[in-house]
């Protein structure tokens, strides 16, 4: 079987080079290649692309811009092998990632599969912290990649497998960003594909961004969310509304303090002792234990406001989705 590595950029040159040197030292020894997808960018990855054409076989495509989604699609629609992985161009591969890929769909054959992010000891205290956030059972429930995970694993987007006849069945992903990965499994599911979360196809995501940055991007994960639901109302789940009521509990537990009552804000500080000390354990920092704290808080405050706008304004509207949040989607 022929691997396909799927990888859209857009103007980050540095990234794709740091991506593509992981691929070159891969220790699989079967047939891949490497597709990178320019979507319009100003900074161009071209250069950084002829240096490995003699070490890997790879492809560079040109394109006005239209989103990740999209780009992932027009990389597929021209790859030549039997099985897409899908990359984030933030990411970074172990050397034997396409190995294990290999070694698991040759020993249980799923038409998707998903991985892990991970951090390495070279990440900033900043992107540890958020790693944290956004992959421990604690806080996401492990959704993002954990085999001990509290539902059923949605692969990712930027660590991602697909089949080319998953592919041709569903269209690909899309217009909605973010959001597009799980409204493609979705879509997978309602047609009968299987879904698998590989441990051992892990990789580094990187995910240079700022605090600021971070709390819009999971803001608009809540908001996307809401969106999927209204696409795909079998999805709804309980767990899509806890940052909601963690955040609602909160309040109500400091306002519960003017009448001495200290019970429900106990509960809170209980827990984010426990945050502390479990990523100060991962990762061997009282320094990061602090900042996961604050990257939780951040996370279920941006989420949880998020979802529970965009579902009010879902529910009360009769606009599609489309024209009530035209900024989560790219124009045709």
């Amino acid at each position: 079987m022929k691997y396909s590595l799927i990888i859209p950029v857009y103007n980050r040159p540095e990234e794709v080079k740091e991506l593509l040197e992981t691929i070159a030292a891969q220790t699989f020894a079967g047939d891949f290649e490497t597709i990178v997808i320019e979507d319009g960018s100003t900074l161009s990855s071209r250069e950084v692309v002829a240096e490995y054409t003699s070490r890997i076989a790879i492809t560079y495509l040109e394109k006005e811009n239209s989103g990740p989604g999209d780009s992932r699609n027009y990389g597929m629609e021209r790859a030549s092998g039997d099985y897409f992985i899908i990359l984030d161009s933030d990411c970074l591969l172990p050397d034997h990632y396409l190995e294990s890929v290999d070694e698991f769909l040759g020993r249980h054959y799923v038409d998707c599969f998903g991985g892990a992010d991970a951090a390495t000891e070279h990440f900033t205290p900043i992107q540890k912290a958020i790693n944290y956030a956004m992959t421990s059972l604690l806080t996401t429930g492990g959704i993002r990649g954990n085999k001990r995970a509290v539902s059923k694993f949605e692969p990712r987007s930027f660590n991602m497998g697909l089949s080319r006849r998953a592919f041709q069945a569903t269209g690909g992903f899309g217009r909605i960003h973010p959001g597009e990965d799980p409204d493609l499994t979705l879509r997978l599911w309602q047609k009968g594909f299987e879904t698998a979360f590989v441990e051992e196809a892990f990789v580094y995501h990187k995910r240079r961004i700022s605090w600021e940055k971070y709390f819009q991007q999971v803001k608009k994960f809540g908001q996307t969310r809401a969106i999927l639901n209204r696409w795909h109302p079998q999805s709804r789940k309980i767990v899509h509304w806890f940052p909601t009521l963690f955040l609602i509990g909160f309040l109500l537990s400091l306002l519960l303090l003017f009448v001495g009552e200290w019970g429900f804000i106990f509960i809170y500080i209980a827990y984010f002792i426990l945050i502390f000390f479990d990523s100060k354990r991962i990762n061997h920092s009282s320094q990061i234990g602090y900042l996961s704290v604050w990257a939780v808080c951040l996370q279920f405050y941006a989420y949880g406001t998020g979802f529970l706008g965009a579902t009010l304004r879902i529910l009360s509207s009769k606009k599609s989705p489309e024209e009530l949040f035209p900024k989560l989607f790219f124009k045709k």
